[in-house]
Parts: C-alpha cells; sequence; structure tokens
C-alpha cells in the first residue's frame, strides 16, 4: 500500500521509526518530509500528507506533530480525507472499523516508540467494516459537498 508519511520537527524522531515498520511491513512510503529537527510548521505537511490521499496518490497517510491534533485538523481541510488523532490502540482500530480513516495523526510527544508502532500496526491492519457505518460517512461526504469540498 501507498502510504504518504509526513512530520513536523517535533515529530522527525517517530516519523524516522514509523517509516522503517511500514516498509518492514510491504508498504511504499512517501515522505513528505520534514527532514530535521529545525522548527517548521505542521501545516506545511499535514497539507502534503493529505493532498496525496486526497488526489489518490497515496491510499493511506501517516502525519506526526507534538499531540497530532494540530495535523489532523490540517488534514481534514481537503477533500476526501478522513483523518483522526489517534494516541491509542483503541481509537486507531475504531478510526478505521467505523469512520474508515485515511489519514492517521500522531502526537510523538504523548506516545512512546513501542505504542506508536503498536498503533501503526493496528491502524494499517484494520479493514473498514461498512454496513451501517458506510451510511454515515456518506452522510459525512455529503456534508462536505455542501460546504465547498468535493464528493470523493
Amino acid at each position: 500500500m501507498k502510504v504518504a508519511l509526513g512530520c513536523d520537527h517535533a515529530g522527525f524522531g517517530l516519523k524516522e521509526l514509523v517509516s522503517a515498520c511500514l516498509r518492514e511491513a510491504g508498504h511504499e512510503v512517501l515522505d513528505q518530509g520534514t527532514f530535521s529537527e529545525s522548527s517548521c510548521d505542521y501545516p506545511d505537511f499535514a497539507e502534503r500528507v493529505a493532498r496525496l490521499v486526497s488526489a489518490g496518490e497515496a491510499e493511506r497517510g501517516i502525519a506526526i506533530c507534538g499531540t497530532g491534533i494540530g495535523m489532523a485538523m490540517t488534514a481534514n481541510k481537503l477533500p476526501g480525507v478522513r483523518a483522526a488523532a489517534c494516541n491509542d490502540i483503541y481509537t486507531a482500530r475504531y478510526s478505521r472499523l467505523h469512520n474508515d480513516a485515511n489519514v492517521l495523526a500522531l502526537g510523538a510527544r504523548v506516545v512512546g516508540p513501542g505504542v506508536a508502532e503498536e498503533i501503526v500496526r493496528t491502524w494499517m491492519e484494520t479493514p473498514f467494516e461498512g454496513g451501517r457505518h458506510a451510511r454515515r460517512l456518506e452522510r459525512l461526504a455529503e456534508i462536505e459537498g455542501q460546504h465547498g469540498g468535493r464528493r470523493p
């Protein structure tokens, strides 16, 4: 699977670990930066990740900052992106099962490396359940379309 990956300075170290974890699992990583711990602005990197997902050039995206919140907020501005800030395994699993999240936002200052690997593994391996949840996602797409976004 093609996975867009990006971070700000706070997430740089964790991004490197997540990249290795994804590659080891056989995924193609599209690294969108940043490439150092020099101070930078998270919206720039969240947008790069989300743009690839929105355009269908990546099937999923992972964006990492200090908390994951800013990355999720930014990514969700792009049409068709369903970003979820998940800093535990439970929310990672259910963001996929019930919400078909296509971007995972992680907080490098919230989770340690071991937990982050488990979150990523769970999120990547969990399928969308469909059923009543598909109807809710259709409604979400309708709302997005009514407010300037395009429907996926």
